[in-house]
Order: C-alpha cells, then structure tokens, then sequence
C-alpha cells in the first residue's frame, strides 16, 4: 500500500457532519419526539438505531428525487414522513425545529485540537451536503479554528456523490485559494465511503478515510449518500 506525500498538498477538503460532527448521536438525540412515542415494546422503541436508520433511507430517497431542496428542508420533510410511517403525530414546528438541529450537534472529541494541527500545515476547507445556515452554526463549534473556504450543496445544487459538487470544490479551491487539484495539491478528508471516497476516486482525486465507527458494509457513515 502507498501513503500519500503529506507535505505535497497545500489544502485539506472535508466532509463536515459524521467527519467532524457527530452526526449519529445527534440524530438520536433529535429523534426523540418521535422515540417517546412510540409503543414502549415495539422494535424502534428498543432499538433506536432502527429508527436512525429509516430516516437516512428516507432523506436519502428524497435528495435522489429532489436534489435542489435545501437540506434543512429535506430533514423537516423527512421527520415528517418517518413519524407519518410509525403512526406518530408531530407538528409543522417539531418539524421545522429538527430541520435546524445539525447546527447545534457537537464535534468528536479529536476534532477541533486536530484541526488547530493541522491549520499551521495547510488551509481547511468544508465540502458538505448541509445548508448554509446550518453549516453558518456549526463553524462556532470548531473555533478558534477558521475555514479558508466553505461550500455547501444549498449552492452547488446538487448533493455528493455527484461530480458536480467535486468539481464546485475543485473551482473554488482553484479561484479563491490558489490550490489546483491538477497539481495534486488538494487531500479529501472524509468518513463516507458512499458520498465522498467513491466519487473521488472516480475523479482521481486523493481522499482519506477517517473512521468514526458504525460504517456499514457499504461504508455510509453518517453522510452516507444523504450528508456531507
């Protein structure tokens, strides 16, 4: 196995939530409007990761058929739809408030002081499938750590793993930082297999995979095909 020359790249690109954020723990805890009731014996009551899973199925199903509505509706929508499913009755409100939870969900333990390491070699750039006024929130949570440059898929249009928001990072990175993927100067830093390493290597574009544990066999962590 060959391991990338570190010192050869000018920037790292990362994926935001499930890379840096705790994604999985923060769903959780936003799911429990819909968890406190539900039949205290069913299996989703017991096993809330059942739950977990059946909202990235429908989010995921929803950016595939509505790939331009902004994330923070995609989640309202789908909190809508998982509670419709498991016969629990929530309000427009409980569902616009899940919408704004991401902003709130804290980092892993690791992230912000590996993140102040790694400021001193490189510049720091977010490639994520959450809105803007999501991923305007979660930047306090990395202080005093500064991004050079943020890109959400509210304005790409698109969600990863489609090209198009590679390229977008490709562009920018390019324009606005002065780094040019063709030179091999830019490193994707990412948990998903699904929305980030797949198509950066059909790309040729170097990533790096970081484990946060829970990855399923078909290595979505928890921006999967539906964050970022």
């Amino acid at each position: 196995m060959s391991y990338p020359d570190l010192t050869a790249f000018k920037a790292l690109s990362f994926d935001c939530y499930g890379t840096l954020i705790d994604w999985e723990s923060g769903l959780l805890s936003g799911l429990r409007p819909i968890l406190s009731r539900l039949p205290p014996a069913g299996p989703q009551a017991t096993d809330p990761g059942l739950l977990a899973k059946r909202f990235d199925d429908l989010s995921s199903e929803l950016q595939v058929s509505e790939p331009g509505l902004r994330y923070d509706l995609n989640l309202s929508r789908s909190f809508s739809a998982l509670a419709a499913e498991v016969g629990v009755a929530v309000s427009p409100e409980e569902a616009e408030h899940f919408g704004a939870l991401p902003g709130t969900w804290a980092p892993f333990e690791d992230t912000v002081g590996g993140l102040e390491v790694l400021k001193r070699h490189y510049k720091l750039v977010i490639l994520s499938n959450i809105d803007r006024r999501n991923i305007a929130a979660t930047l306090g949570h990395f202080r005093p750590v500064e991004f050079d440059g943020v890109y959400a898929a509210e304005e790409i249009g698109s969600y990863k793993p489609s090209h198009a928001n590679f390229a977008y990072l490709f562009a920018r990175a390019r324009d606005e930082l002065g780094v040019d993927r063709e030179r091999g100067e830019l490193l994707h830093v990412a948990r998903s297999l699904t929305a980030d390493h797949v198509p950066a290597k059909e790309l040729g574009f170097r990533s790096v995979w970081i484990s946060r544990g829970g990855e399923t066999k078909e290595g979505k962590g928890s921006e999967g095909i539906s964050r970022g």
